[in-house]
């Protein structure tokens, strides 16, 4: 494998677990030195800088030892984020502020942080986390896919004022991946079973998406080789936003 980024320096936020790990994994091994900003100590072999993306001078005192530890900032990762379930009348006021605090000021204010530093690279991107809940209306997401929506638009609106800086700003958006979230999901199912089967016969290619596939979508988005792809949401959902099959015979 090429290491394509060699000498760059990335932040993966929620990198301690799940998604997040698999992308500072892969991000570390094509040759970014690489640090996880995460309340959680991630206890691998990268750089742990403890961060809370709902407050504003947390955010700042990681990313900046960030920049003291490694001198550069090159990569950005906004992945760090909280689940919700129900309709739009199941989630109380404080989960809809904690919500919209981690999954979507949360990148603004790493964003904001990193950008002085961004502008200093000839390799800058952002790649933020959204979902096919972006896209698709999921039933019993209501709080989840208003979050995941506005990463949408916010990575666009980032994109556009950024471009011309030189930082290019992009998004993934999973389909419902085998993470430790979606484990918990199952394991508070009345059929954990029967609940695993209906979330993979709901993606076309017939089952959960991998960590490890988020990740190698994020690394394309990341790679400095790859100017052109700006404002880009990239599916890796096993077709399930773009496909309409008939059901099976």
């Amino acid at each position: 494998m090429s290491a394509r980024f060699e000498g760059l320096v990335a932040v993966v936020t929620g990198g301690a677990s799940g998604i997040g790990a698999a992308i500072a994994d892969l991000l570390a091994e094509e040759g970014a030195r690489v640090a996880v900003l995460d309340i959680d100590d991630p206890k691998n072999q990268h750089s742990w800088h403890k961060c809370d993306v709902a407050d504003s001078a947390s955010v700042n005192s990681a990313v900046q030892s960030t920049v003291n530890q490694f001198g550069r900032l090159d990569i950005v990762v906004n992945n760090a984020g909280i689940g919700a379930q129900g309709n739009v009348a199941d989630n109380s006021d404080e989960e809809w502020t904690r919500s919209w605090e981690i999954n979507v000021a949360g990148m603004a204010r790493v964003a904001r942080a990193a950008l002085p530093h961004l502008k200093k690279s000839n390799a800058a991107s952002i790649t933020n986390m959204a979902s096919i809940a972006s896209t698709a209306g999921l039933q019993q997401r209501a709080l989840y896919s208003a979050t995941k929506g506005a990463v949408l638009a916010l990575t666009r609106a980032m994109a556009a004022d950024h471009v011309r800086e030189g930082i290019r700003v992009n998004c993934v958006a999973p389909g419902t991946a085998d993470t430790p979230w979606v484990g918990r999901l199952l394991q508070q199912a009345d059929d954990p079973a029967a609940e695993r089967l209906a979330l993979e016969a709901r993606q076309p290619h017939g089952r959960l998406v991998s960590a490890e596939e988020v990740a190698r979508a994020v690394a394309y988005l990341a790679d400095p080789a790859n100017r052109s792809s700006v404002g880009v949401c990239l599916p890796v959902d096993g077709g399930m936003e773009a496909l309409r099959l008939r059901p099976q015979q």
